[in-house]
This record gives structure tokens, C-alpha cells and sequence, in this order.
């Protein structure tokens, strides 16, 4: 379990780092990594699956949590 977590914290931050190159500003984004603790199936450590399915949960998840005042943007 604790693979899989410094895995998925690892894929977060390299999410992050990839937008901030991107121009997001870097004071409006967290990184956070799950492990396993979030599975979109029934794949975990010690579940036969095939490959495909262990990689659905080996995902990247964006989350909009709030927006800056755009309305003097124009």
C-alpha cells in the first residue's frame, strides 16, 4: 500500500509541475495522491485483473474548486 501511494503522489506531482510549465499558477494547485484508496474498479494488490483494468485506476484526476473573477478579463 505504501508503493502504491509514493507512486500515485509521484504521478500528482508530475501533474502539477507539467501545468505549472503550462502557466498555471503554482499558489492555485495541490498535488494529492490516493494509492489505492480511490479505485474506479475492483482491482487492488492481491485481485486478479488484466492490465487494462489495473490501469484505469492508475489515473490523474482534475478538480475544479473554485474560480478567480473573470468578469474584467475581456
Amino acid at each position: 500500500m505504501t508503493f502504491n501511494l509514493v507512486l500515485s503522489d509521484a504521478r500528482a506531482n508530475s501533474a502539477v509541475d507539467f501545468l505549472i510549465r503550462h502557466g498555471a499558477d503554482p499558489d492555485r494547485i495541490r498535488a494529492k495522491g490516493f494509492g489505492e484508496e480511490k479505485p474506479v474498479n475492483e482491482c487492488r494488490d492481491g485481485v486478479a485483473c488484466d492490465e487494462e483494468r489495473h490501469q484505469q485506476n492508475r489515473r490523474t484526476e482534475f478538480m475544479v474548486i473554485g474560480d478567480k473573477d473573470l468578469t474584467n478579463a475581456r
